[in-house]
């Protein structure tokens, strides 16, 4: 068999103009899908300027829709993933390609959660870079109103809000960097709870499948392929911790040495070489990175 090899999929962040364009000819029947399902064109989006395709509305959409693409691009090429991640939104992109639901399913479900993140206001979320990871723990669990949001890496994370407990979190730790974040709602905190609600009674309804290769969920990255399990985990996600640190740990110790960020960017494969130094790092985001990847792999002497 081959080396084990995780794919990994972005979230919001890693969107960027002109994503997608050279998939136009290789996907038109699921761009043609999600256009329909969408009501608006996912390749004219992502040509349009940052502040449009920025949009928590647009942004989620897009992502999805492109690394779906991407996913069955390298599978058509012969590549298989042992396991698969993603973070946050892309963990639908993950739950897809593991086929725990079908590309319009998972569509439905990303373009309903796009629309009740989009609606959320009076939070905040900032990025803080460089920290001693006691003092801001022991910061979070003194003050009310703001949570660790995505724990990425040792040296990166994000909180998430009321604006005034955010600013105060800044203020209070000592950083290398701290940056407030262009978003509108307190996104992975307990303040998103009445998005979820009305979220997840529409998840409920999703037949969610056994998974073909294992997940490891944002707010638990233990593996698992049950479909009962991963929904719940999914249903926990929009107010629960991105726990993308422990992921990164957890990938040496599931023997995966190789990882394929499939996606635009490559935030993911950033994170993780902080995290676990000795991975093979690959990134997909592109039509011919896909086929640069494919030959890479395929080539690897197997074990």
């Amino acid at each position: 068999m081959t080396k084990k090899t995780v794919w990994v999929f972005p979230g919001q962040g890693s969107q960027a103009i002109g994503m997608g364009a050279d998939l136009a000819a290789v996907a038109k029947d699921k761009f043609s899908q999600a256009d329909d399902i969408l009501g608006w064109s996912i390749l004219d989006l992502c040509q349009s300027d940052d502040a449009q395709l920025g949009k928590t509305l647009y942004t989620q959409p897009c992502l999805y829709v492109v690394e779906c693409i991407l996913a069955d691009l390298l599978k058509s090429r012969g590549l298989q993933p042992d396991v698969v991640a993603g973070h946050s939104l892309g963990e639908y992109s993950a739950l897809y390609t593991a086929g725990v639901f079908d590309f319009i399913a998972g569509l439905r479900l990303v373009k309903r959660r796009a629309e009740l993140m989009s609606q959320a206001e009076d939070g905040a979320m900032a990025a803080l870079m460089g920290f001693d990871r006691d003092e801001l723990d022991a910061k979070l669990a003194a003050m009310e109103g703001v949570v660790l949001a995505n724990d990425n890496n040792p040296g990166q994370v994000v909180i998430s809000g009321t604006p005034d407990a955010v600013e105060a979190v800044m203020a209070g730790i000592k950083t290398k960097r701290a940056v407030k974040l262009n978003v509108s709602g307190a996104f992975h905190s307990p303040l998103m709870s009445p998005a979820a609600r009305e979220f997840d009674q529409i998840l409920s309804g999703v037949p969610f499948k056994t998974a073909t290769v294992p997940v490891m969920s944002n707010v638990d990255p233990e593996l698992s392929v049950d479909g009962e399990v991963l929904k719940q985990r999914l249903m926990g996600q929009m107010t629960g911790t991105v726990r993308w640190r422990e992921i990164s740990l957890a990938l040496p110790e599931q023997a995966v040495e190789a990882v394929v960020e499939v996606g635009p960017g490559k935030v993911l494969t950033g994170l993780i070489k902080r995290t676990c130094r000795s991975l093979r790092l690959n990134n997909v985001g592109t039509l011919e990175q896909a086929e640069a990847v494919t030959s890479s792999l395929l080539a690897q002497p197997t074990v």
